[in-house]
């Protein structure tokens, strides 16, 4: 592993582009450079020749093959806030909420990438980067696109899914830049067979057998487009535009038997359709001694269905349903300033951030008209229920959110950076329906991270932080579940929880054998958002406390290439969570309610010398605490090891075809338990408990790709 200076890297990467394209399944695994800075940090640097064995068609192809590297993407909450994805494109996040720079890097040309560079997050200067940064630098010219297919079919249960895939093209001309892209993403899955599921009261007599059948189907178009413009001076211009739809159903259908009653048929759906669009806009120019961005994000989402559950019964008598219906509108306004500049021997950012979050929803609930006879054929989409308001799950919730922080970042010697930042977030939230209230919050929060290049190929980072998290504005108000019968009252006292957060993270690159990362951290948390008890009944709220989260990850590629298994590797991304809080009934302590504590994913993958083909298996596995409920607990889990193996091509015409089977033996299943009580769970006798278990078949998924 050599050291480098990155302008003569630059120039061998050059000569290798054509090359990392060409090349076949011989060529050697990802190796990088070492390129160590004037300062004492090091930079990862992965030129396009690194990845010729893989020829990948997308940037994100390449990322996706880094020794060591686990993508994590950015935080989904309200407002755009401090950056939480930890890829760059070009130095620079993507001031977007509706795309990232993962989904940008997935509609990039290979041919466009000149290098990765891996450098810790504090080293940018980028308020709340931390860890291994992966930063993508992308030339773009002369018009390029790609393409991808990809069709899943499932032997049972589902039915085959033929048309999702996406065409993107991007290109350059004169100081313009600009993107477009069409997707279709579809959904389908499926469960069945099996035991199905058993029903035991609480001296394990049985009461009920159930035959299931569990499916969804969903349709997600969306068209992008976008346009970058290099103005005068050094400004720097750009706005994004994208436009989905979703249609989706999910259904349950179930042949109940109950021991010494009539046999019935439940019919559960839930339907959801509607749409959303995101508008986001930036200016970047000097402005004094240093260079002020501003920001605007507009986004809207509509979605309405109903979601009912009908019983008809094989003795003829009339059916029975119930209906919950919502139509949702969310809306969210972002204006954004960040000013940076050097002095005092650092770099110094200030953010300012405004962001205005709506909520209006409405909502019904109904009861079934039944036809004149029993055993009724109608479709669920004809049936008809008597529907009245639903005051409870009805209202608007808004949030007005100011937020500024201050961040400096500097050396403070060879190889060591400091990154610290601090300031605070006011919010204002207001419910309008039952019981609607106004308050406010004023919250401190900030964070310092401390990287340190040991030595090349040798990095650790440190963050400690002081968050605050967002509220789900549905937790507001009330929802009727008609499929388990939980029920959540909605709760206008909701307040966002804050942390004490502490990131440790350790990288080694192993040269020709790959890399690892080895990470730990830890989370104190207050005002945790659990199920409590509220008038009404239970619904999410604050539990009283601190509640905990500790962690440990491993990400690494070993390759066998120095061991003679020339174009073989392995991958492993693994997490082991330890959680603790307070039940709001026992005060005992307990982990969080349905965490997922381990998660693992390992693939074994050999790209066959002197040949396109690649082959490859590997397992899935997560492993999932119990959930708990103020009147029930229970677990749902799949697997719990699901294995899969792979088949690819690299060049069948000048595509990329693959073709991956998910639990080809069809030993994987779906499972699950409840414990229902008679009233509160911990004082209360038991009502019944449930066994679930279904298959879930095997799952064929077909992957065609290609540049142009």
């Amino acid at each position: 592993m050599a050291r480098a200076s990155l302008a003569a890297l630059l120039a061998a990467s050059t000569s290798h582009i054509a090359y990392a394209q060409d090349a076949s399944g011989d060529a050697p695994p990802p190796d990088g450079t070492v390129v160590v800075e004037s300062d004492g940090t090091d930079q990862h640097v992965y030129t396009p020749a690194d990845f010729a064995r893989f020829k990948p068609n997308t940037a994100l192809d390449m990322l996706e093959q880094v020794p060591g590297f686990q993508i994590s993407q950015q935080n989904q909450g309200r407002g755009l806030g401090q950056a939480s994805e930890n890829v760059l494109i070009n130095g620079e996040r993507i001031a977007s909420k509706s795309d990232s720079a993962v989904d940008r890097l997935a509609r990039t040309s290979a041919t466009q990438v000149q290098r990765i560079e891996i450098v810790d997050g504090a080293s940018f200067g980028i308020p709340g980067l931390s860890g291994q940064v992966a930063n993508v630098i992308i030339e773009t010219g002369a018009i390029s696109g790609n393409f991808s297919y990809n069709m899943r079919f499932r032997p049972e249960f589902a039915a085959p899914s033929w048309g999702s895939g996406e065409v993107a093209i991007n290109g350059k001309s004169g100081n313009i830049e600009w993107n477009a892209a069409l997707q279709h993403g579809a959904g389908r899955g499926g469960a069945g067979d099996g035991p199905g599921v058993r029903i035991f009261d609480a001296d394990d007599n049985l009461l009920e057998t159930r035959r299931i059948l569990i499916k969804n189907v969903g349709e997600y178009p969306r068209v992008r487009g976008g346009l970058k413009w290099d103005g005068p001076g050094s400004m720097v211009a750009t706005i994004n535009a994208d436009y989905g739809q979703n249609y989706s159903k999910n259904y349950n259908y179930e042949w109940r038997t109950p021991v010494g009653d009539v046999p019935y048929f439940r019919d559960f759906l839930n339907r959801d359709e509607g749409y959303d669009y995101n508008i986001s806009a930036d200016v970047d120019f000097a402005f004094g001694p240093g260079r002020l961005k501003l920001i605007g994000i507009e986004r809207f989402e509509q979605s309405d269905g109903p979601a009912t559950s009908v019983s008809i019964y094989e003795d003829g008598r009339p059916d029975e349903g119930s209906l919950f219906y919502t139509d949702s509108k969310y809306g969210e306004r972002i204006g954004r300033a960040e000013y940076r500049w050097d002095m005092l021997g650092g770099n110094w950012e200030l953010d300012a951030e405004a962001a205005f979050n709506r909520l209006d929803r409405e909502a019904e609930v109904g009861v079934l008209v039944p036809p004149a006879t029993g055993n009724s054929d109608i479709p669920p989409e004809d049936r008809v229920f008597d529907r009245v308001p639903f005051p409870g799950g009805s209202g608007g919730v808004t949030e007005d959110r100011y937020e500024m922080i201050l961040t400096h970042n500097r050396t403070l010697a060879e190889g060591l950076t400091l990154q610290f930042g601090g300031g605070a977030e006011f919010s204002r939230l207001s419910q309008t329906g039952t019981g609607g209230v106004t308050r406010e919050f004023w919250r401190p929060k900030g964070s310092a991270n401390l990287a340190w290049s040991v030595k090349p190929g040798l990095d650790v980072s440190l963050k400690l932080a002081r968050t605050v998290g967002q509220l789900s504005f549905g937790q507001f108000l009330a929802t009727v579940d008609l499929d388990d019968n939980n029920n959540n009252a909605g709760n206008i006292r909701l307040v966002p929880q804050q942390a004490w957060e502490a990131d440790l993270e350790v990288k080694k690159n192993l040269g020709p054998w790959g890399s690892a990362t080895v990470g730990a951290y830890a989370r104190l948390i207050e005002d945790y958002i659990d199920i409590v008890p509220v008038p009404g009944g239970e619904s999410p709220g604050n539990i009283d406390g601190t509640a905990r989260l500790l962690g440990l990850s491993l990400n690494a590629t070993v390759n066998f290439d120095p061991l003679g298994w020339k174009g073989a590797k392995l991958t492993t991304s693994n997490a082991y969570e330890a959680t603790s809080l307070k039940d709001p009934l026992t005060g005992e302590d307990r982990p969080f309610s349905g965490h997922t504590w381990y998660s693992n994913e390992t693939t074994l993958r050999w790209d066959i010398p002197d040949s396109n083909w690649a082959v490859g298996t590997g397992i899935d596995i997560n492993a999932n605490e119990r959930y708990v409920r103020l009147y029930e607990t229970g677990r749902n889990w799949e697997g719990p090891v699901y294995q899969f193996f792979f088949v690819e091509n690299k060049d069948v015409l000048g595509l990329t075809v693959n073709l991956n089977v998910l639990n080809p033996t069809g030993g994987g299943h779906a499972f699950g338990e409840r414990y229902v009580y008679t009233d509160l769970r911990d004082r209360s006798p038991l009502l019944f408990r449930e066994e679930m278990e279904a298959e879930v078949s095997q799952i064929i998924r077909l992957s065609v790709s290609g540049k142009f």
